[in-house]
């Protein structure tokens, strides 16, 4: 499926410019949910400039508005760029985000020993000398490391950790960890929305209805003379 060309701005302009639920966004950028919380959290480790894609030609209004009336809609790419796919070579890291490599390494380590050494240098972007080192103790920085999720470090997506540890798993002949919290966490998410969006209409409603009894009662004309009929 085709995704915008920048996933996690275009998310955070969809957060702030639309009424679409946060699963709805997640599914359109190929993001996961909570990566799409996080921005609207203003908790993500990067704070992105929103990129519109309706003036960038991915997506049109007409489509975003389909997906605000009803939650279930899966939005459709007006177009979408081309992946830029790699044949090889460790994947790119910027440089402020290298020096937490090694804690997001032995994070992994800790947590999912069956992946191996060269999918964790593809996922992280780093060599299997330093993944060596960071398993055996024996790196120059060891007493500063400190095991970290590297999807909280912004090294990987969540999406991606999920594949390859599904992926390391079947391989090992092993059942793959599921996480029932996310789960309860996007249906807990997706129900508040809905309720949220409910209440917004009914206070609509009632405002609406307020506002036309108002008028109503203000645009009414009585007859000054009516009561006094007969009397002189």
């Amino acid at each position: 499926m085709s995704q915008p060309l920048m996933p996690h701005a275009t998310a955070s302009w969809l957060v702030d410019n639309s009424a679409l639920s946060f699963d709805q966004i997640a599914e359109f950028c190929g993001l996961h949910i909570l990566e799409v919380q996080a921005i609207a959290d203003d908790t993500a480790s990067i704070k992105y400039t929103g990129r519109d894609p309706v003036r960038a030609h991915e997506i049109t209004m007409e489509e975003i508005h389909k997906g605000e009336n009803n939650p279930d809609y899966r939005l459709k790419m007006l177009k979408g760029p081309e992946p830029v796919r790699r044949t090889k070579g460790p994947r790119y890291t910027p440089v402020s985000k290298r020096q937490d490599k090694p804690d997001g390494i032995a994070w992994i380590l800790r947590h999912h020993p069956e992946i191996s050494d060269g999918a964790i240098g593809k996922l992280i972007g780093t060599t299997r000398t330093t993944i060596a080192a960071i398993r055996d103790r024996t790196h120059w920085n060891i007493s500063n490391i400190t095991p970290k999720d590297p999807v909280t470090l912004g090294l990987c997506s969540q999406r991606e950790l999920d594949g390859l540890v599904a992926k390391a798993a079947k391989k090992a002949g092993i059942e793959a960890p599921t996480d029932s919290r996310l789960d309860g966490d996007r249906e807990a998410l997706i129900e508040e929305l809905r309720r949220e969006r409910q209440e917004t209409v009914r206070r609509a409603e009632e405002a609406l209805k307020t506002e036309a009894d108002l008028i109503s009662s203000t645009a009414t004309i009585l007859d000054p003379f009516s009561s006094n009929k007969g009397e002189v």
